[in-house]
């Protein structure tokens, strides 16, 4: 079966092109320089840039893959969550392609979409899971905090989320208010692997309740108030250095405490973890190291599928479509995230 498959939930125009669930081309399109003027995603902007890379990165995918509109069998597209004007230009467009070839379209989750891709991988990328295992999985992104656990492929429960900031959010305003470039995360990351995370103790925010909810809103207005009470910080550069260190340290223990806490409860043995906040290298070595100590699998989403991607929307899909599961209406509409116990049905 040849599937496409589109992304464009946020700031990334994807379009990915799977055959039998092995991708064939996977193409990408960054708008990180179009944002970076304004420090941060611009939705009306973002929306305008779908609509003008859509057609190019479909072409270059289809091009890469040797593959013609006609040859296909089925069209895949996130259908939510993320911003709206941008989603609706990559599902209305998935639609009308999946209308005009009288092919099924398949509308995938977004959420759903990262849950599975640290089980992606091999070349060409595919999907595997022949080593499946029960498992707890934390996908942590800029607009995305949370834990779910995965019994079986395609059965899963939302065990926690969000209820103010993702993760990925306060590390990209924790460096703006620091003063660095665009996109702040990635950069607030390299200056952290050259600090001392214990010069500044922030705040671990929710770290010892006995929920798997995340808050992180408290933690980027603690940034603010140190900033402003020390404003000199930011002229030292060691001292700059260990600030990013220390929001860095407290991000990422609380991300490793309630996903191991969660792991333990429920007994499984694997963990995963995913999104695009699981590139950042404190966070990896702290749950890999959390993981050895505690004596569990850890699979972790390669750093090429963890930002946002067509190939791991169009995995999604060709899983559904094999069991059966897919819904194929083209009346699809955007849906929102994930709410608490909800399961994969999207």
């Amino acid at each position: 079966m040849l599937l496409l498959a589109i992304e464009t939930s946020c700031d990334e125009t994807s379009v990915a092109v799977l055959r039998d669930g092995c991708v064939l081309a996977n193409e990408v399109s960054s708008q990180i320089k179009l944002h970076e003027e304004y420090g941060g995603v611009v939705p009306e902007l973002a929306s305008r840039e779908h609509l003008r890379n859509l057609m190019p990165v479909a072409r270059q995918s289809l091009g890469q893959a040797d593959v013609a509109p006609g040859e296909l069998d089925a069209i895949a597209a996130t259908r939510g969550p993320g911003l709206p004007g941008a989603l609706l230009v990559g599902l209305r467009a998935a639609q009308g392609l999946a209308f005009a070839l009288a092919k099924p379209f398949i509308g995938i989750h977004h959420h759903e979409a990262h849950l599975y891709s640290p089980w992606i991988g091999g070349e060409p990328l595919s999907l595997s899971l022949d080593d499946f295992q029960p498992n707890v999985s934390l996908i942590v992104s800029g607009g995305h905090t949370m834990l779910v656990h995965v019994a079986a492929p395609l059965e899963h429960r939302v065990l926690g989320g969000t209820v103010d900031d993702a993760a990925g959010e306060c590390f990209d305003k924790a460096a703006k208010l620091i003063g660095l470039p665009y996109p702040g995360g990635p950069e607030l990351d390299r200056l952290a692997n050259e600090g001392d995370g214990s010069a500044h103790k922030f705040p671990r925010p929710m770290m010892r309740d006995d929920s798997h909810d995340f808050s992180f809103s408290g933690l980027k207005t603690s940034v603010r108030y140190f900033i402003r009470d020390n404003p000199s910080v930011l002229e030292d550069g060691q001292r700059l250095r260990n600030l990013c260190a220390g929001v860095q340290a407290a991000i990422v223990e609380v991300l490793v405490a309630k996903t191991i806490r969660a792991a333990k409860k429920l007994g499984v043995k694997y963990v995963t973890a995913s999104g695009g906040v699981t590139c950042n290298s404190g966070l990896r070595a702290a749950l890999g190291a959390a993981c050895e100590r505690e004596s569990f699998v850890l699979r972790l989403a390669n750093p090429t599928l963890c930002t946002d991607n067509a190939a791991m929307v169009g995995m999604i899909a060709h899983m559904h479509l094999a069991k059966g599961t897919a819904a194929t209406s083209l009346d699809a509409e955007i849906v929102p995230g994930w709410k608490l116990a909800e399961s994969a049905v999207c």
